[in-house]
């Protein structure tokens, strides 16, 4: 049986992970788990998963709370309530569902305590890809992947030899625009953002698949799992999203990684490797399907796909401080305070007017996302006071 630690279980990935959980008791044991703000949730998860010792949330005054009502429990809370957890020895596979540049520390620390870690929280290697190899090779776990794209590659890796791989394509839907103007783009509203049109995502991650952010992560995460160069990862335009992601060989075989967009196919699959799991999942009708279709990206309309390809190319700091760029943009635009394309143009500022440093240790990439954010932030502020 495998010992879960799930960061992130009020989100997307983390609920989904807890109904896998649930579905295959003989093969799972969950530990502990974190939440964020949604301490309701904690009520819910300990009503299934009642042998749950321990589990932390964002804010102490909450957990508090909580210790009154689960005096039987240890509740930590904030940043380092996810470390402590990280860095125990009583779980055999970290699940990081968190979003954002905070699902890091618990990802290296992790590692560094010897465990596994599978990984929805891109931003843990986009952010600090060399770190995180580095640590892997040190301590030597592995990092299973469970984006949907990620996940698609690797099944395709399966069996065959990586020196033979020519090329990495990894397929995007296009998100709600993929048909817009730049004029309609200036438009947009935060609930036409949040409207994707084949997935079911957080409201940040949902954003950044709006304006592509999140295809230019993922192209950058692509290379740190699979040790690929830039320009042998493409991406490519699929509307119907049953295409996953496909591996081309040297040969010019492809394979693909079919399926209908439902998370818990690649979550099952990261815990259970190299096994399957039968699930409660729509099986994939060609002849409903009828056809597939396949486009380039626009890096006109959606320039954050090609900055994305830059900074990773760039190395350093660069794409840590794109990623706290755009999550304090991200999170702006949410509230309001500036338009959909106006998230572009502030990520763009803010990354070609920062100076490059190597990535050598955690203090630098600290360094980084304070730069990306603050840089940002007092862009938007400076703005709406003019």
């Amino acid at each position: 049986m495998k010992r879960l630690l799930l960061l992130g279980a009020s989100g997307s990935i983390g609920v989904q992970t807890l109904d896998i959980v649930r579905r295959f008791p003989e093969e799972y044991f969950l530990v502990s788990f974190g939440v964020g703000h949604r301490i309701e949730k904690v009520a819910e998860i300990l009503s299934v998963f009642p042998e749950v010792s321990s589990f932390s949330v964002a804010e102490e005054t909450d957990a508090e709370e909580l210790r009154k009502q689960y005096p039987d429990k240890e509740i930590l809370s904030g940043d380092e309530g996810m470390i402590t957890l990280a860095e125990r020895d009583d779980y055999d596979l970290l699940v990081n569902a968190l979003v954002g540049f905070v699902g890091f520390l618990p990802t290296y620390r992790a590692i560094a305590a010897g465990h596994d870690v599978a990984l929805a929280n891109k931003e843990t290697l986009v952010c600090g890809g060399a770190l995180i190899e580095a640590a892997l090779k040190k301590y030597g776990r592995k990092l299973y992947p469970i984006d949907s794209e990620h996940s698609a590659i690797w099944q395709c890796l399966q069996g065959n030899r990586k020196d033979q791989v020519e090329r990495l394509i990894i397929t995007c839907s296009g998100g709600p625009f993929r048909t817009f103007t730049k004029q309609q783009l200036a438009s947009v509203t935060v609930t036409q953002a949040l409207a994707h049109p084949r997935w079911t995502m957080g409201a940040k991650i949902t954003i950044d698949s709006a304006d592509l952010m999140n295809k230019g992560f993922e192209v950058i995460e692509a290379h740190w799992l699979f040790g690929l160069p830039y320009e042998k990862i493409d991406v490519v335009v699929h509307p119907e999203s049953m295409i996953h992601s496909m591996v081309e060989y040297v040969d010019h075989s492809v394979m693909a990684q079919m399926a209908v967009p439902d998370m818990r196919l690649p979550i099952a699959y990261a815990l259970s490797w190299p096994d399957r799991h039968p699930l409660p999942v729509d099986a994939l009708d060609l002849l409903k399907v009828g056809s597939l279709h396949f486009e380039a990206p626009d890096t006109d309309r959606f320039p954050l796909l090609a900055l994305a390809y830059e900074a990773g190319k760039a190395g350093g700091n660069q794409a840590a401080i794109v990623n706290g760029a755009n999550e304090a943009a991200n999170a702006a635009f949410r509230s309001g305070l500036i338009g959909f394309t106006d998230i572009t143009r502030i990520v763009e500022k803010v990354v070609h007017s920062s100076s490059y440093e190597e990535l050598n240790d955690i203090d630098a990439l600290l360094r980084a996302d304070r730069y990306g954010r603050s840089a940002a932030e007092a862009m938007i502020q400076g703005e709406r006071k003019s």
